[in-house]
């Protein structure tokens, strides 16, 4: 009966450790740009960043990433890609699948050698946006 009682305390803390790590992360944004493709397979360049006041939530817990615009932009996260961090960069990668079912990869880079600045790049295959952003946790 005491190895049960331990057992079912581990598992208790097991499942408080779990949702600890698998708190929401919010960002606030600044300002976005996008880009689109050209008919010949090539990139126009990117807008100039306009402002953009909005609240951007990565849940882990629930595999998903949502972008309070003035629409609504909901992504199930399919798949968590590996990590790549390196002196200059920190890119975390998601595959994902809008609110429309459109295919997507989002990025959330930071940019160390600039203060560590941190930006979010949705990308389709026609079109690219980035957004500016900073930890509002």
């Amino acid at each position: 009966m005491k190895n049960l009682k331990i057992l079912l305390l581990l598992i208790a803390f097991g499942f408080g450790f779990q949702k600890s790590n698998a708190q929401p992360i919010r960002f606030k944004s600044s300002s976005v740009s996008f880009t689109d493709k050209k008919s010949n397979g090539t990139w126009n360049e990117w807008s100039d960043f306009v402002a953009a006041n909005v609240l951007i939530t990565l849940d882990p817990k629930k595999d998903l990433i949502l972008i309070n615009s003035a629409e609504v932009q909901s992504f199930k996260i399919k798949a968590y890609g590996e990590i790549e961090d390196n002196e200059e960069v920190n890119i975390v990668p998601f595959e994902c699948v809008d609110n429309r079912y459109s295919n997507c990869q989002i990025l959330i880079i930071t940019k160390k050698k600039e203060s560590n600045r941190m930006q979010i790049y949705i990308n389709y295959n026609e079109v690219k946006f980035v957004y500016n952003v900073f930890n509002s946790n």
